[in-house]
């Protein structure tokens, strides 16, 4: 049976990767050069929010000189992916790759495959693997970074590497996907652990608990005996929270197990344990130890912003993520530095939609700010919708729910989010529809061909 469930994931996902691999793997020749044109524009992350602005800059002015700068060779998609951990139809790895060249092309800007290894903003140079690049206006999208550290203070390297690999985040797009995709493929019976962030500000807030109906999915279609135990810590105040509780009881009862006040303590990737304190109540301060094995562990740690900001030398809250210019994307330190995605400290959700929205905004702001012109930093708002997320809950047949936000003005000077969760007409009195389901996948559809077409 173990052998049918590997079989499941689809090869064809690989070769189509495969042959994406070698079109991204020649290089694009921007040579290192320092001088600019007065309009350079140097945009430090190829994701969601990096490629968008990359190209609404250069259809809002084709006189900028537009660089994307990305470690990876390869461009895989965060949103939906959890749907190739459901064994959703017709999802496979080639749903989520993109050949970075294709985009860079067609829109007439610069794509270099390096990493940033330094900034210096009074020279006003990026400093890759490749060499100096120059800028006029500097676009930092760098995403996000795990924080063990933070959250086991007494593990040591060796150990967090260890956890690391043998119970991969996956909120990072790429490799962690694939080896987690890779275990459910090879697990027998048993159970599937899964942690969300413990606090703070994290990527994606329903991530998580998509992926836990996902999995149950997974396990239900797959036949395989076992729980999917989510060892969370808001005593089921989370993103979505009562359309997920409501989707896991009606699909999946007797599959997800819902642990609200845990603190975990302890990974043993050898024995496959994972040891937690689980607390009764809010009040309960000392709590009961206990030791849960599993057949995979899906551990996502507390995140922080990725170290890029702090290279940039701008002012950063405690977690790495930037101090905002009032309701604009610059940054309040420097104004030829711009912030978009997750690395932001506005009040609106970590998601692709947000970093495509703000994307926008913000390529109107830094084209104004080159064209000699004063952004209206409070235009358009509020903006209704401007985040719609979907989360698939359901299988055979396909189901999800959403959210939508309206981001504003918030009086304390940053931009601010309202979420609200509707029941679908075709929902029949619940959170959850095939319509929504169908809606899903239009979306990333949309979103993917609107980066890469």
């Amino acid at each position: 049976m173990a052998m049918d469930r590997r079989d499941t994931f689809k090869l064809a996902g690989f070769a189509a990767a495969a042959v994406a691999i070698p079109t991204m793997a020649v290089a694009s020749e921007k040579k290192a050069e320092t001088k600019t044109n007065g309009k350079s524009v140097v945009i430090v992350g190829g994701g969601f929010g990096g490629l968008t602005i990359a190209k609404a800059l250069r259809k809002k002015d084709n006189s900028l000189d537009v660089t994307v700068i990305e470690k990876k060779d390869m461009f895989m998609a965060c949103p939906f992916s959890n749907a190739l951990l459901g064994g959703l139809d017709n999802v496979s790895l080639d749903t989520f790759v993109g050949d970075f060249y294709q985009p860079a092309t067609k829109y007439g800007y610069s794509f270099v495959n390096a990493e940033v290894t330094a900034i210096d903003r009074k020279a006003k140079t990026v400093t890759t693997t490749s060499g100096d690049i120059g800028y006029d206006i500097l676009v930092l999208s760098p995403g996000i970074a795990y924080d063990y550290e933070k959250q086991f203070p007494t593990w040591s390297k060796e150990k967090i590497a260890h956890v690391s690999q043998a119970c991969p985040a996956a909120l990072m797009p790429g490799n962690e996907h694939i080896a987690l995709k890779r275990q459910l493929d090879n697990m027998d019976d048993g159970n599937v652990i899964i942690v969300p962030p413990a606090k703070g500000k994290y990527r994606c807030p329903p991530a998580p608990y998509e992926r836990t109906a996902m999995v149950a999915n997974y396990m239900k279609n797959e036949g395989i005996k076992g729980k999917v135990i989510v060892l969370d810590t808001r005593n089921g105040k989370f993103a979505k929270g009562k359309a997920f509780k409501e989707s896991w009881e009606d699909l999946f009862s007797d599959i997800i197990e819902y642990k609200g006040l845990t603190e975990v303590t302890d990974v043993d990737p050898v024995a496959k344990t994972i040891t937690y304190t689980e607390y009764k109540d809010v009040d309960d301060e000392k709590g009961v130890s206990k030791t849960e094995k599993y057949a995979v562990c899906n551990l996502i740690p507390i995140n922080k912003c990725s170290p890029v900001i702090t290279m940039a030398g701008i002012e950063a809250n405690g977690a790495g993520y930037a101090m905002m210019d009032g309701y604009s994307f610059r940054s309040k330190t420097d104004s030829s530095v711009y912030v978009i995605g997750d690395a932001v400290t506005h009040k609106i959700p970590p998601s692709g939609q947000t970093a495509i929205w703000g994307a926008h905004r913000a390529a109107g702001q830094i084209v104004d700010q080159l064209n000699s012109k004063v952004s209206d930093t409070k235009a358009g708002l509020p903006a209704k919708a401007a985040n719609v997320c979907f989360s698939m809950v359901g299988g055979k047949p396909e189901e999800a729910i959403m959210v939508t936000h309206t981001f504003s003005a918030d009086p304390s000077g940053v931009l601010k989010g309202k979420g609200n969760v509707p029941k679908p007409k075709d929902g029949n009195g619940k959170f959850r529809s095939k319509g929504t389901a169908k809606a899903t996948r239009e979306w990333f559809g949309g979103v993917m061909r609107e980066m890469f077409s």
